[in-house]
C-alpha cells in the first residue's frame, strides 16, 4: 500500500493530533498514553511489525487449521444472539467461482456495511472445520479495491493501547506521510551516500506503507541508524572533549604499584593486573579518565580502586570513593582500611548518619587537603563539601546515581579529577557501545583463588519444607543464611510489611528455636548497623531483609541465599544477592523460591541456576527485558529510541565508525544545520553541557 492522500490544509509535523478527523476527546487521552501528542510524534510511531496478507487463495484452496485470505462475494448475512450467554453473532456466506464457505464474527452488534449482500470483500483469517464445511473465525474484512489499505496488502501493526486499534493508527497515519518532507533529516548528504542511505522522508513513507515487509525493515534500519549516529556523536564528542581538556595528572609509579601488590595476602588475578595497568595509565595522561571497572561480584574490583587511590595519594592528591547505600560505604571504608592504612592513606568515612561534630571534621580535613581518602554516600555531593585537591573521584554501583550525581561528585575540587566507575552489574557490549559510548571500560571476568561457585537451585512451592530442613541443617553445621523478600517498587510500605510478616513466620512458626533478625531500608541507620553487625558477628542464624543487602554485605560464615519471590527480581539483581555468599571456605547455596505459577518467570529462574557468569546474565537480561528497563534509559538522560535496537552491535559499530569520520571533518557541528540542531536533544547526555 502507498500512501494517496495529503494531509488537510494548514497541517505541518507540529500540528497537536487533536486536530486530526476522528480525535476526540478520548482517543486523545490513548493517543497520548502512547508518547504521541503531534503529527511528528505520530509519525515517528513505527510499526512493530507487519501483516502481510497479500496471498490470495480461492475458497476451494483452503486449509483447516491455517490463516488465509481470499477475494469473495457475500451473498448473504445475518445477526442472531445466542439463547444461552446472549453473544452477539454475524454470519455471512461467502461464494468464490461456486465455491462456499461461511463467516463468522462474536460480538457485533450490527452487520457492517461491507458484510451486506453483494459486497465484494477481501477476507483474512483462521479458517476451521465448522459443522461439516470450513469456516473462517473472526476474521478482517476490507471492500475488494485496486488498492487495498488493511486486507489483502501489507498492514503495519503498531504498539497500541485499550480502545486504540492498528486500523484507526493507519487510517490517521497515511494522509500525513505527506508531510514527511518537512522532517529534518539529521544525517548529512555526504554521509547518507558513504552509507548509501535513503532521504529521511522515504524512510518514513516506506516504513508505513511498505510494498513489502523487507522494505519495511529497511526503511526501519535508516530510521535507526539516524538514532544511532546522534548518539554516537554526544559519546565520541564527550570523549574528545574529555581527552582535549585539563585533568589532574597523576603519575604512574611502578614501585608503588610494586609495593601494594606485594603487600597483599593474596595474588592479584590476570584480570587485576591488566584492568590496574589501564587505570593508573589513564591517570598519568594529560585528559582526565573516565574509565567504567565491570566485574562479577567478588572479582576484586576494591582492590584494583585502592591501588588507584594510593597512587593518587603519592602524588599529593585526595580520592573520594562513593557507594549507594550506607552498608556499602562502610563495608568500602572497612575494606579500605585493611588495604591502605599499612601504606599511610587511612580512609575517613561520610555518611548520612555522621554525627554533626564528626561531620565538621571531615568537611574542613577535606577542604583543608588534609584527609587524603574519604569514603561515603550521596553524603560526599552536598554544597558544603569540598576538597582542596581531588585527583581520583570513584563511583561504586554507579548505575544508582544519575548523570548529575555523578558529575556533581568531579566538581568538588578546581579541576576535573580521573573519574572510574565501578559496577558488579555487567554492562552488555550492546550496551557499552551507546549509553557508555563516552567510556573506557576495564572488565574482571575472573574471580580470585578460592571462590567456590555458589550452587544455586529454584525451589518449587511443594519443595518448601525440605529446603527449610536444608537451612536448618546448614544452621546446624555452624552457618548463616539470608532470606530476601521483595521490595515492591508501587509500594516501599508494602515491601517492608512482606519482610516483616515473613520475619514474624520464620521466627515464629518455621525457626522458633533459631535466632532470627529483620533489617530493612526503613530502619534507622543506627538501628540497621546493629542489627547488621550481630548478623556479621554470627549472633544471629537468620537475617531476614528486603533488597538492602543486594552489594556491600560481606558476610563469610553466611552459606545460604534463600529468595523469595525470586521472580520479581531482574536477573542481574538476585545474581547480586546470590554474591552475598560464597565468601567463606564453605560450599555455599542459593535457593530460589517462585513466588507463583508464571512460566516466563520459571524460565529466567532456571536461567539464574544454569549461569554462574554475571556476564551472561546481563547479556541474557537485557534480551529478556530490554534495555530501557535494564540500565534505565531516563536516568541516563537518552530521548527514547523509536527504530534503534540497542541489542544490534552491528548497526552500533557502524554508525559509531559515521560518526568519527564526521566529526574528523566538522568537530564543531556547524556545517550542517539540521544535524546541530538535533543533537540540541543530547544536551546533558555524556556530562556534556
Amino acid at each position: 500500500m502507498t500512501a494517496t492522500t495529503t494531509a488537510p490544509p494548514g497541517f505541518g509535523v507540529d500540528t497537536p493530533v487533536s486536530r486530526i478527523t476522528g480525535v476526540g476527546p478520548k482517543q486523545l487521552e490513548r493517543l497520548e498514553r502512547l508518547g504521541i501528542t503531534t503529527v511528528r510524534d505520530l509519525l515517528f510511531h513505527l510499526p512493530r511489525r507487519y501483516d502481510d496478507t497479500r496471498e490470495l487463495v480461492g475458497l476451494a484452496q483452503l486449509r483447516p487449521g491455517d490463516t488465509q485470505t481470499a477475494r469473495v462475494r457475500v451473498r448473504s448475512s445475518m445477526k442472531r444472539r445466542t439463547p444461552k450467554k446472549g453473544i452477539n453473532i454475524v454470519e455471512a456466506s461467502l461464494e468464490d467461482e461456486g465455491d462456499i464457505v461461511t463467516a463468522v464474527w462474536f460480538n457485533l452488534k450490527f452487520i457492517p456495511r461491507p458484510l451486506q449482500t453483494g459486497s465484494e470483500i477481501i477476507v483474512s483469517g483462521p479458517v476451521k472445520w465448522s459443522n461439516g464445511g470450513l469456516e473462517f473465525v473472526n476474521p478482517k474484512y476490507e471492500y475488494a479495491r485496486d488498492e487495498q489499505h488493511h486486507v489483502g496488502t501489507v498492514a503495519p501493526v503498531y504498539s497500541v493501547t485499550e480502545g486504540l486499534t492498528s486500523k484507526q493508527l493507519r487510517d490517521w497515519v497515511e494522509p500525513l506521510l505527506t508531510l514527511a518532507s518537512a522532517v529534518p533529516d539529521a544525517i548529512p548528504d555526504q554521509v547518507r551516500g558513504e552509507e548509501r542511505l535513503m532521504p529521511l522522508a522515504s524512510a518514513l513513507r516506506q516504513v508505513h506503507f511498505p510494498a513489502t515487509p523487507q522494505e519495511g525493515d529497511v526503511a526501519r534500519e535508516r530510521i535507526a541508524f539516524e538514532e544511532l549516529f546522534l548518539l554516537q556523536l554526544a559519546a565520541e564528542r564527550a570523549r574528545r572533549r574529555r581527552q582535549s581538556g585539563r585533568g589532574v595528572v597523576v603519575p604512574y609509579d611502578v614501585e608503588v604499584a610494586r609495593a601494594f601488590v606485594a603487600s597483599l595476602p593474596f595474588k592479584l588475578t590476570d584480570g587485576q593486573r591488566v584492568a590496574a595497568h589501564e587505570i593508573l595509565t589513564d591517570m598519568a595522561a594529560t585528559g582526565p579518565m573516565n574509565r567504567l571497572l565491570q566485574g562479577d561480584v567478588g572479582s576484586g574490583k576494591t582492590v584494583v580502586a585502592a591501588m588507584a587511590a594510593l597512587m593518587a595519594h603519592r602524588a599529593g592528591l585526595q580520592a573520594a570513593v562513593m557507594a549507594p547505600t550506607e552498608i556499602l560505604a562502610r563495608q568500602h571504608a572497612a575494606t579500605l582500611d585493611r588495604l591502605l592504612t599499612p601504606h599511610g592513606l587511612p580512609p575517613r568515612l561520610l555518611v548520612g548518619s555522621t554525627g554533626a561534630r564528626a561531620r565538621r571534621e571531615v568537611i574542613d580535613a577535606l577542604a583543608s587537603g588534609h584527609d587524603a581518602l574519604i569514603v561515603g554516600t550521596h553524603a560526599l555531593i552536598e554544597d558544603d563539601v569540598a576538597m582542596e585537591n581531588l585527583g581520583l573521584a570513584v563511583v561504586d554501583e554507579q548505575h544508582r546515581f544519575g548523570v548529575a550525581q555523578r558529575q556533581k561528585l568531579r566538581q568538588k575540587s578546581g579541576a576535573m579529577p580521573n573519574f572510574l566507575a565501578m559496577t558488579a552489574t555487567p554492562i552488555p557490549r550492546s550496551l557499552a557501545l551507546t549509553v557508555y559510548g563516552d567510556v573506557d571500560i576495564s572488565e574482571l571476568r575472573e574471580m580470585p583463588p578460592g571462590r567456590m561457585p555458589v550452587d544455586t537451585r529454584v525451589v518449587p512451592p511443594a519443595e518448601r519444607a525440605v529446603a527449610y530442613e536444608f537451612v536448618r541443617a546448614q544452621v546446624a553445621a555452624g552457618r548463616q543464611a539470608f532470606v530476601i523478600c521483595p521490595l515492591i517498587e508501587e509500594s516501599d510500605k508494602l515491601g517492608v510489611k512482606s519482610a516483616t510478616a515473613e520475619y514474624e513466620r520464620l521466627r515464629r512458626d518455621v525457626f522458633p528455636d533459631l535466632r532470627v533478625e529483620l533489617l530493612h531500608g526503613r530502619m534507622p541507620s543506627r538501628e540497621k548497623e546493629a542489627r547488621m553487625a550481630r548478623f556479621v558477628e554470627g549472633d544471629a542464624d537468620l537475617l531476614v531483609s528486603t533488597s538492602v543487602v543486594e552489594v556491600g554485605v560481606d558476610v563469610p560464615n553466611a552459606t545460604v541465599m534463600m529468595i523469595e519471590g525470586a521472580e520479581r527480581f531482574g536477573l542481574a539483581q538476585l545474581h547480586q544477592f546470590r554474591g552475598r555468599v560464597g565468601r567463606g571456605e564453605h560450599r555455599s547455596h542459593c535457593l530460589l523460591f517462585e513466588g507463583g505459577i508464571d512460566e516466563d518467570g520459571s524460565r529466567r529462574l532456571e536461567a539464574v541456576a544454569h549461569t554462574q557468569s554475571g556476564f551472561d546474565l546481563a547479556d541474557l537480561d537485557l534480551r529478556l527485558r530490554g534495555p530501557g528497563d535494564v540500565v534505565g534509559m531516563r536516568q541516563h538522560g537518552l530521548p527514547e529510541m523509536q527504530a534503534a535496537d540497542l541489542l544490534d552491535v552491528a548497526l552500533q559499530q557502524r554508525a559509531r565508525e559515521a560518526a568519527r569520520r564526521w566529526l574528523d571533518r566538522d568537530p564543531d557541528l556547524k556545517q550542517y544545520a539540521p544535524l546541530s540542531e538535533a543533537m540540541q536533544a543530547y544536551r546533558g547526555v555524556f556530562d556534556l553541557d
